[in-house]
């Protein structure tokens, strides 16, 4: 049986964020949310507005792959099912919401350091724009509207 967009999401949240915090959570669900709704470049021409083709895009969730480096990825989607904090905030970012000050990020990474890169992806399309948490956001650059 495939999973709702609300599920999918409020999965994508726990597993990118489940230990971010309330913000945290929020953050990375706007982010999603932003590449669904993005009016220009990969993710549009890719996606083409459809979340579950956002979450499944090859190389950029690594909770929605089941082999990360040759090895099983114990931590995905499918092994760790949401609870209610995460369907509030999948609700929230459904309903048009988005955390402020992620803009109009559409990436975020841990660096695992206490500084974020200026840009990411390393291709140049992404700008730093703010931390949360462990986590560093990025907004689109003008090289985003060529990809």
């Amino acid at each position: 049986m495939a999973y709702s967009a609300r599920e999918l999401l409020a999965r994508i949240i726990k597993c990118e964020a489940g230990g971010e915090g309330e913000n945290g959570m929020k953050a990375v669900a706007s982010v999603v949310m932003n590449r669904v709704n993005v009016a220009y470049g990969e993710y549009l021409r890719i996606c083409q507005g459809d979340l579950r083709k956002v979450i499944f895009q090859k190389g950029q969730f690594d909770c929605a792959t089941s082999i990360l480096k040759g090895l099983p990825n114990p931590q995905t989607i499918w092994a760790n099912p949401p609870e209610e904090i995460h369907y509030q905030i999948a609700d929230w970012a459904l309903s048009g919401n988005r955390l402020y000050n992620t803009g109009n990020a559409l990436w975020y990474f841990n660096p695992f350091v206490v500084t974020c890169p200026y840009t990411f992806p390393y291709n140049g399309t992404g700008r730093y724009l703010v931390r949360i948490g462990q986590h560093c956001f990025y907004n689109p650059t003008e090289l985003y509207a060529q990809t």
